[in-house]
């Protein structure tokens, strides 16, 4: 097979040239080009709140699910300096209240350092800290409410539990699955 001279240098540079291209600029994973920069009182740090059931129903969810998830462990093999919520301040202020002597305090949500791909870190230490969060689904026919518990300190340390609730008078309780 006969190559035509002027071809072949053309080819030849078409390669070349393609695969020698250089370029500085970092490449942006599409993960890192959407993840949320918290600021200060970020209402995105606020879980998202449904509108199907009354607002003092939900605090009280909420509440029951925080006050659960503070009871338990998560963070005890870690160095953790704290604990955020994301909840509004008024519920953190109230959870602050019935565990006045934790070890690792309880923050509000807006003064964790978030940073992509990074375990939350506490604005006051630098350290690393724990974040607590609740989604409340919406009632179903019977009544009763699924929430859910989560817990985060980065990819590796991060879960959550289903809580079943229902109400009883006035007040929600947790029921055993």
């Amino acid at each position: 097979m006969n190559l035509n001279p002027a071809f072949a240098v053309a080819l030849m540079s078409a390669f070349l040239l393609a695969g020698c291209r250089t370029d500085k600029e970092d490449i942006v994973f599409s993960d890192e080009a959407s993840a949320p920069r918290l600021e200060t009182n970020s209402p995105a740090l606020l879980s998202a709140k449904n509108n199907s059931l009354a607002k003092a129903d939900e605090t009280q969810i909420e509440l029951l699910v925080f006050r659960n998830l503070l009871t338990r462990h998560f963070w005890d093999d870690g160095e953790y300096t704290a604990i955020f919520l994301r909840a509004d301040d008024a519920e953190v202020t109230a959870l602050q209240k019935m565990f006045p002597d934790r070890k690792l305090p309880i923050k509000e949500g807006y003064r964790a350092d978030l940073q992509p791909n990074q375990s939350p870190r506490d604005k006051d230490t630098g350290r690393s800290a724990m974040i607590l969060s609740v989604d409340v689904g919406d009632p179903e026919p019977d009544g009763s409410v699924t929430a859910i518990g989560k817990w985060y300190a980065g990819g590796a340390v991060t879960g959550f539990y289903s809580f079943p609730l229902k109400k009883n008078g006035q007040n929600w309780e947790i029921q055993n699955p």
